[in-house]
């Protein structure tokens, strides 16, 4: 397992390789939305409604795979 230290060593070295401009700015801005792991988020009162909501349907089997949410939104785009 990789020190942080060692982490750090290399990934400098491949920041100093790259000429790849949108790399470096995806990188950075993943480094800079860090800070915002720990944030809590207030809901508001119809916000945490609707939660309890979608946890009650989910706990409930009142849902659909990925898939067929693709699917049905591709058939209504096709409408």
């Amino acid at each position: 397992m990789s020190t942080t230290l060692d982490l750090k060593k290399k990934l400098i070295g491949k920041i100093n390789q790259t000429d790849n401009n949108e790399l470096l700015e995806e990188m950075i801005r993943i480094i800079e939305n860090q800070e915002f792991d720990n944030i809590i988020y207030q809901l508001s009162a119809e916000q945490t409604i609707a939660v309890e909501e979608a946890q009650k349907q989910y706990k409930n089997g009142e849902f659909i795979s990925g898939k067929q949410a693709d699917k049905e939104v591709d058939e209504w785009l096709d409408k």
